[in-house]
């Protein structure tokens, strides 16, 4: 997998910037790298993200999931004529996080014409995995 190096150019603070009055943007996703084979990202642990028993409510866990390897898709494609839409997701909740800053990384396991499966996983503050993901991306023609 490489990101194009259109995509390149965007450059984090713009990637992020396009995040506005999103659902990234309400749960306080911010991305944070970016590599050739790879795509960072954080989010706090707030009252956005909490479900009512304290804890990091699993759909914000998926949230991030969906963001980080559907952007890792999106720059893949930039400038090609295509766009990204999810197809599935899952999760594994393996530990439970009650504070602080839950930090994500994609990685391809296949980056096909037509379909894209990326691997990510979110971490807590103490570096001990939370959640681990898979996204498929299918890849279509942009409209028009």
């Amino acid at each position: 997998m490489t990101i194009n190096l259109t995509a390149q150019k965007i450059g984090l603070v713009s990637l992020n910037h396009g995040q506005q009055n999103s659902m990234d943007h309400f749960l306080g996703i911010r991305f944070t790298g970016m590599g050739r084979d790879w795509l960072s990202a954080e989010m706090p642990f707030s009252e956005r993200t909490r479900q009512p028993f304290g804890l990091l409510h699993g759909g914000a866990s998926v949230v991030m999931i969906e963001s980080l390897g559907s952007t890792a898709s999106y720059l893949c494609v930039h400038g090609n004529g295509q766009r990204v839409a999810g197809v599935e997701v899952n999760a594994n909740h393996l530990r439970q996080v009650k504070a602080g800053l839950l930090r994500g990384i994609t990685k391809p396991l296949y980056v096909g014409r037509t379909l894209h499966v990326w691997s990510v996983d979110l971490f807590r503050d103490d570096g001990k995995m939370s959640t681990s993901g898979r996204l498929t991306v299918a890849i279509l023609p942009a409209p028009g």
